[in-house]
């Protein structure tokens, strides 16, 4: 199946933690980055998801936050070091890469977000994205 979806990112899932109707997986990222993607039980049981499974961590370009440094007092828990490779600017939005360990992630943000933070080829930024935002593919 062929996605739209720019950021397909391998891990292997370290652990499954379960709730009422949600669950916290882990995943190791192929560049040893942890990341944690909430998303439903139905949906763990339907992939088979357990320590150990190989899997795609699948997330928009619209749901990845860049920031110039570490966050701290966020509920943002997932925060991916690593520097712009790119920017492709239009009118109004910008398609920012970044490179990180094992691979590369692509930010579509503003313009003036750009241009605030001061970002070009070289610069160094972590990615931020929710848990909630991040799906999984099994291979």
């Amino acid at each position: 199946m062929s996605l739209s979806i720019r950021n397909q990112i391998p891990g292997t899932v370290v652990s499954v933690t379960p709730g009422e109707v949600m669950a916290a997986v882990k995943v190791r990222l192929e560049g040893g980055q942890e990341i944690t993607a909430a998303i439903t039980l139905e949906a763990v049981r339907e992939l088979g998801l357990a320590p150990g499974s190989a899997v795609r961590a699948l997330v928009k370009s619209t749901e990845v936050s860049l920031a110039t440094g570490a966050v701290e007092g966020l509920s943002i828990r997932n925060q991916i070091p690593g520097t712009v490779t790119d920017v492709a600017a239009g009118g109004a939005m910008a398609s920012v890469k970044v490179g990180v360990v094992g691979g590369e992630l692509t930010a579509a943000i503003t313009k003036d977000a750009v241009a605030d933070l001061g970002l070009a080829a070289g610069s160094s930024v972590v990615a931020l994205i929710k848990s909630t935002e991040i799906s999984l593919a099994t291979p």
